[in-house]
């Protein structure tokens, strides 16, 4: 039985990526969804409230694995100039990968807006990386890699070169190399951040 309520969690789950991929956020419906994934809306409703619900739980799906690769790349490399470069390699790849992901988190974000509920939970990656890269930063400070630095300010620039690369990644998906502009971009910012007295 909870097998069974497993996998019908996790068909809804892959059904509504492929239809928010195929056919927009705003355009895909909790009637296709359950159409599609062969089970009945009391299912779907068992499993998750709303459309919104199935979007957050495959949104921190996909954040999960960036964490986790964040993580790895934190505990390999404890130089911190280093690290945040080998990350934005990381961010690149996912940009390069992502595909039509990206252009679905914009159109949920902004149908997010218009709800106070939904979009605290939208923006809460945000502020979660915001704090991540703020005590990073803070980190490299205290090593005497990083120059001393309002850490929360350079957070938000690292977070806001992220956004920037995603609004470009979304224009001009197929024509640049997202590692290597993520990569060249980060080592730009980090040439303002990096001590040279050492």
């Amino acid at each position: 039985m909870q097998q069974r309520s497993e996998e019908t969690h996790h068909r809804i789950l892959e059904t509504a990526n492929l239809l928010f991929s195929k056919n927009g956020y705003d355009a895909t419906g909790v009637a296709e969804i359950c159409q599609q994934a062969g089970i009945s809306k009391g299912a779907f409703y068992h499993h998750f409230p709303s459309k919104q619900a199935v979007f957050l739980a495959n949104m921190e799906y996909w954040l999960a694995r960036v964490d986790e690769g964040l993580s790895i790349t934190r505990q390999e490399t404890k130089d911190v100039p280093r690290a945040i470069k080998q990350m934005a390699e990381l961010v690149g790849d996912i940009f390069q990968t992502a595909d039509v992901r990206l252009s679905i988190f914009l159109e949920f974000w902004v149908q997010a807006y218009r709800d106070p509920v939904i979009w605290q939970s939208a923006i809460s990656p945000y502020r979660h990386y915001l704090s991540y890269f703020s005590e990073m930063i803070r980190e490299g400070v205290e090593q005497g890699t990083l120059r001393r630095v309002d850490a929360d300010q350079a957070s938000r620039t690292l977070v806001s070169l992220s956004i920037g690369m995603l609004m470009q990644a979304l224009f001009d998906p197929k024509n640049i190399d997202w590692h290597a502009e993520a990569r060249d971009s980060m080592s730009l910012i980090l040439e303002g951040l990096v001590r040279r007295d050492l």
